[in-house]
């Protein structure tokens, strides 16, 4: 298995437990993290090594040390071929080791469809000599891929189902040492350090200029297990007198607590919907990266719940329209409404039953009968 980056971790270890349900013998190994390593997963590399972003110099910086790695591990895995070969999201990286596996007789399988949906709609043919099989988390994808003969399954979404329907706010707010009478805000950068880089600056530049306007309120900020050292400079920079609570991980307690949350295009919107937050969806990344990247993009929405929805049913300021003083107005818009919060927790709700199917154990099902074939 390889997971490149702290979400494909999260994702990989739920899908882990239900792999060691139905295999207890089950020996995995490769590239992964902490949530992995909890499932008795063998690191080869830490996933940290692939967490990258972006189509300019941050991953041109770091090509020839993640080439090399891709290059160590295949040969690896084509000396002793495992069972079943998983890339858990990573596809730049993971597609090309794929090919290279099936080629020479190893199942591939690939958990998370790319976005093709969403923008790059020509990698489907990569995927297609990449994989015997996708496991897809929404509902919608694997009839793209039937379209082009390409081996599917919807498994629904590991987070849906380990994250509760019912949002144990009380409990967390507790845990986090917070009042019911406080309003809460979450501080979610992303977990690459080339987000932090870009996105934790107007992150906590929108909460000082939220500070200044309301002092009463309280603030969380998430930090990805070993980037505290990036995220402390960057707070004495940009809100040096703003009381913000640096929680080491916690993310899912600062999402449960919060009233709003600002947070980064990814995952992490995924979790503030299951956890039925109204949110302020940002992004930014390198000027170069970005005007690819636009010019690859076939919808008008970056953010997951908005992608489910059809619709900006949640704000997205991202790149040059994302400032903090858009960024706050956008969050004061959430507070001063309960009843648009409310709508949208009924929305997300919906959205949070739908996919919830046993993702573990559908998945496993699935991996199963690529592995027999």
């Amino acid at each position: 298995m390889v997971a490149g980056e702290a979400s494909g971790d999260l994702l990989a270890g739920l899908l882990l437990g239900g792999m060691n349900a139905r295999w207890p013998a089950l020996r995995a190994f490769g590239i992964g993290g902490p949530k992995m390593a909890a499932h008795g997963f063998e690191a080869w590399w830490p996933h940290e090594k692939l967490a990258v972003h972006g189509y300019s110099m941050e991953v041109l910086r770091r090509y020839r040390e993640i080439s090399g790695i891709r290059q160590q591990l295949a040969e690896r895995l084509l000396q002793d071929k495992p069972d079943a070969f998983i890339g858990v999201d990573a596809p730049d990286f993971n597609l090309d080791l794929e090919t290279r596996l099936k080629a020479q007789g190893a199942k591939a399988i690939h958990f998370v469809s790319p976005s093709i949906w969403a923008w790059r709609g020509k990698r489907i043919e990569k995927i297609r000599r990449a994989t015997d099989l996708v496991l897809c988390l929404f509902p919608f994808e694997p009839a793209i891929y039937a379209k082009q003969g390409i081996a599917a399954s919807y498994v629904g979404h590991p987070l849906a189902d380990a994250i509760p329907l019912d949002v144990p706010r009380a409990a967390s707010r507790f845990a986090l040492g917070l009042g019911t009478e406080h309003v809460v805000v979450a501080l979610l950068p992303g977990s690459r350090r080339s987000e932090v880089q870009y996105i934790a600056p107007r992150l906590l530049q929108a909460a000082a200029e939220m500070h200044r306007q309301r002092p009463g309120l309280r603030f969380l900020l998430p930090v990805v297990p070993g980037f505290r050292h990036l995220i402390e400079p960057l707070r004495r920079q940009h809100a040096i007198d703003i009381d913000i609570d640096l929680l080491d991980g916690r993310s899912h307690e600062a999402l449960a607590a919060c009233d709003v949350t600002l947070v980064a295009s990814g995952t992490a919107t995924l979790e503030a919907m299951l956890f039925k937050r109204p949110m302020v969806i940002t992004y930014a990344m390198h000027p170069v990266s970005w005007q690819m990247m636009k010019r690859m993009k076939y919808q008008p929405w970056v953010g997951l719940p908005n992608i489910l929805l059809n619709e900006f049913a949640v704000p997205e300021l991202v790149q040059g329209d994302g400032t903090p003083a858009r960024l706050a107005q956008a969050a004061f818009d959430w507070l001063d409404d309960p009843t648009r919060c409310e709508a949208l927790c009924r929305r997300f709700e919906g959205l949070h039953r739908e996919l919830r199917c046993n993702t573990a154990q559908a998945a496993t099902d699935a991996i199963e009968k690529v592995i027999a074939g």
